[in-house]
């Protein structure tokens, strides 16, 4: 053969080279889709039924030509606006940004002469519709977020749109919340209209932690509201879904920013009310604690990792400036992932039990440490000061929904048994399920009329009618669950339970729209969920 002549192609040889780079290349971009930043706001195809928003519809509207309209900063006209579900795209009036207590009485003044409906947002992470309705007037309330500080009372007089990456970015480093979600995106309007509680088992609700709040009625007068000064109204608006007025600042307590040292613990989930009841209750210094109960397919909500914070004495430590989230791709690789199959979420709970304790941030440091060995040592505003960036994506047609339900301390294995059935009847794609404590709360819609245990969850859908459908169907089917056992659901996520669910959970509900309709009689204030639930219960 000549020396200069070319060899014969290995065509096997290329077949597979060209295999494996295609294979290469399908699995970098499968780990790119699956990790990479969001590009925007998510959008998804209408999903219900009665939806009447086409997939690229863009509504104009012709503002009227008034006095207050000319006075309104007009952020949105017309268009549409969705929530953190994605699911929910509704056609509206316009948003208006507000920055001050005038910008709402002039908008809320537009509204009434244009005969013009106003829903209230700040985060929308409600996933129900709570933030708007349709061809409503939207205020925005996110720039409505000034704040001062009675440090000697320990008093953070603060606007409603402030949100709790603000409140602790202006606490920090000496004070911190007393009681707030475990994430800190949401706005405290946001927060007091669902009356929130978090992981401070001690605390209670966001609404305990009030001293008293101004709120802005439909009229436009300007009411103080306390348990102890217009009581009712104060219950009202307390997990009222700002529908009875906005919300303009709170007097909120807040509390020393201590230091604590981490701790995890594995059980079974029938063991747990007994620790909890028995060791973690009563324990006087313990400060925070939650559990994570197993999504993986051989130990499904079986075993149970406990989180624990103990508060320790620390008069040398060191407590650095908040640092922003980190590592977030790696993080939505795994919970994305997860969604892939058994083998995925076996892999996700693997990694939360052995490797998360590894790699939690200890950010206080102090010089005893050194004494007290391999100590993880952080402060209270350490623990929630995260937005949970790596929950968004840019999946297509998919989605991940929150429930919540609130089971009696006693039902706590019933509802765990009865919650896996569900789970694997359904082919639920189960991503979280996290338990904490709530205590007796005296707002109207009250969703802890006794001690409490709250499981929430975090289920994967897809987009489309389909999955919307087969979400309906579990929903129903856990709150049937959850009112055999003398539990409630939370209110602000879908929309998916039926009139009779809604009164056997909440008696108080037809109450409740009664009261609306004296605080508001010409319904000024409205949301998807009170729009559907009013009337189908005002029907029966």
């Amino acid at each position: 053969m000549n020396p200069k002549q070319s060899k014969p192609i290995n065509k096997k040889k290329l077949a597979l080279s060209v295999a494996v780079a295609s294979a290469l290349t399908a699995m970098g971009y499968e780990v790119n889709m699956l990790s990479a930043d969001p590009t925007g706001e998510k959008d998804c195809p209408p999903v219900f039924a009665d939806a009447t928003v086409s997939e690229d519809a863009q509504i104009n509207v012709q503002i009227a030509p008034l006095s207050q309209s000319d006075l309104l900063k007009w952020k949105q006209r017309g268009g549409t606006i969705n929530d953190a579900s994605c699911l929910d795209r509704t056609s509206i009036y316009g948003i208006v940004q507000v920055t001050n207590i005038d910008d709402i009485k002039n908008a809320l003044e537009f509204a009434k002469e244009n005969k013009i409906k106003v829903s209230m947002a700040g985060a929308r992470h409600s996933m129900g519709g709570q933030a708007f309705f349709r061809n409503a007037l939207v205020l925005d309330m996110t720039k409505f977020n000034q704040m001062s500080l009675n440090e000697a009372d320990k008093v953070l007089t603060v606007q409603s749109g402030a949100t709790w990456h603000d409140i602790q970015n202006f606490l920090h480093p000496k004070l911190a919340v007393k009681a707030m979600q475990s994430r800190d995106i949401f706005t405290l309007g946001g927060s007091i209209s669902v009356n929130a509680h978090g992981m401070d088992h001690k605390a209670g609700s966001v609404g305990s932690t009030i001293h008293s709040m101004r709120v802005m009625l439909s009229d436009g007068t300007i009411v103080r509201a306390s348990r102890t000064e217009n009581s009712e109204l104060f219950d009202l608006v307390v997990g009222g879904y700002g529908l009875f007025g906005v919300i303009l600042d709170v007097e909120l307590e807040v509390t020393e920013n201590v230091v604590y040292e981490t701790g995890y613990r594995y059980t079974d989930y029938t063991e747990f009310p007994e620790i909890s009841e028995n060791e973690l209750l009563s324990d006087p210094a313990l400060g925070l604690f939650y559990g994570h109960l197993s999504t993986a397919k051989e130990s499904l909500l079986q075993e149970m990792i406990l989180y624990t914070y103990t508060q320790v004495l620390a008069p040398d430590a060191v407590i650095p400036p908040l640092q922003e989230e980190s590592n977030t791709r790696g993080i939505r690789f795994v919970l994305n992932l997860s969604k892939k199959g058994d083998i995925p979420m076996t892999m996700k709970w693997f990694v939360e039990k052995y490797i998360g304790p590894l790699t939690k941030a200890c950010t206080v440091t102090r010089n005893q440490a050194l004494k007290d060995g391999e100590v993880c040592l952080v402060s209270r505003n350490d623990l929630t000061h995260e937005s949970g960036r790596y929950l968004r994506n840019n999946l297509k047609n998919d989605t991940d929904i929150l429930h919540e339900y609130f089971i009696p301390r006693a039902q706590f294995v019933a509802f765990v048994d009865g919650l896996r059935k569900v789970v694997q009847e359904n082919g639920v794609k189960l991503l979280n399920a996290s338990v904490r404590v709530v205590h007796p709360e005296p707002n109207f819609l009250n969703y802890a009329p006794t001690e409490m245990y709250s499981i929430v969850l975090y289920i994967n859908q897809t987009a489309t009618t389909e999955g919307n459908e087969k979400m309906g169907k579990i929903t129903r089917a856990l709150i049937d669950l959850t009112t055999s056992l003398e539990g409630r659901f939370y209110l602000p996520y879908q929309l998916l339970y039926t009139p009779e669910q809604l009164k056997r959970s909440y008696p108080e509900i037809e109450a409740f729209f009664e009261a609306k309709e004296a605080y508001d009689p010409d319904s000024l204030f409205t949301n998807t969920f009170y729009e559907k639930y009013s009337k189908l219960i005002g029907d029966q």
